[in-house]
């Protein structure tokens, strides 16, 4: 098999005397979408929040593309392809679309302090933000004020605003959270044209999205992944149906 992507190791979170995450492990091949399931309070954005950067685990250890980032900051993750999205819509909302995905795509590039190369370097960061609008199914709303799109396309902005960034990997925290169903379909429809070119690490409670969407799934419950395979052994799995799926398993 490929050597994975990613690989967690014994994460360990602590507050006090809980511990959200509690000897995590799993690993993320190149290219699959993975799902992360649990029930609520099993640790999953905290441990998202380990794997990004935004926390610190007390235990354990995070390997990506073969280096142990443990201790590297968000902006070197990031730098080094991983990307992430959040629960709650993340996008400057007074901005265009375009704007706003100009400005992740300047961060990975970075700005050009010779002036000779500034029109240049513009036009090459408004062409690829038009890129990774039409990636995101959001190529007619480019001159759109970010605040003033809907619910659904806010969620695809972020989204873009992670795939701007020239990802490995992405971390997708609850993408499809307080959607519809068209704009789950919406979502849906994005994720799976970003499969096999980009890694997803997909945190998400519907369980229809996920077993449609999942090349494997890991379930998280009390701080610790209790079973990771593919959506049948995991649709099957004895211990992953009583501690979370019961019957909301698809057929």
């Amino acid at each position: 098999m490929t050597a994975p992507l990613l690989r967690i190791e014994g994460l360990v979170k602590r507050f006090g005397g809980l511990r959200a995450t509690d000897g995590a492990s799993l690993s993320v091949q190149p290219g699959e979408v993975h799902a992360l399931i649990g029930p609520n309070g099993a640790g999953k954005t905290t441990l998202i929040h380990q794997i990004a950067g935004a926390l610190a685990p007390d235990e354990g250890h995070i390997a990506f593309a073969g280096h142990d980032i443990t201790g590297w900051a968000m902006p070197r993750r990031v730098r080094a392809g991983l990307a992430r999205s959040y629960q709650v819509t993340n996008v400057f909302d007074r901005l265009p679309v375009r704007d706003n995905l100009a400005l992740a795509v300047q961060a990975r590039t970075g700005t050009s302090l010779r002036f000779w190369r500034a029109a240049r370097d513009e036009g090459e960061r408004f062409a690829a933000a038009d890129a990774v609008a039409a990636r995101v199914g959001l190529a007619d709303k480019l001159d759109r004020i970010a605040g003033e799109l809907s619910h659904g396309e806010q969620r695809q902005l972020e989204v873009g605003l992670a795939l701007a960034t020239a990802p490995r990997l992405l971390l997708l925290d609850e993408p499809m959270a307080g959607m519809g169903p068209d704009e789950t379909a919406r979502m849906m429809a994005v994720l799976q044209g970003l499969r096999g070119e980009v890694a997803i690490l997909l945190v998400e409670h519907d369980m229809d999205v996920v077993f449609r969407l999942a090349d494997r799934i890991s379930t998280l419950v009390s701080g610790r992944v209790v079973a990771s395979g593919t959506p049948d052994e995991i649709r099957a799995h004895p211990e992953v149906r009583r501690a979370y799926l019961g019957d909301e398993v698809p057929a």
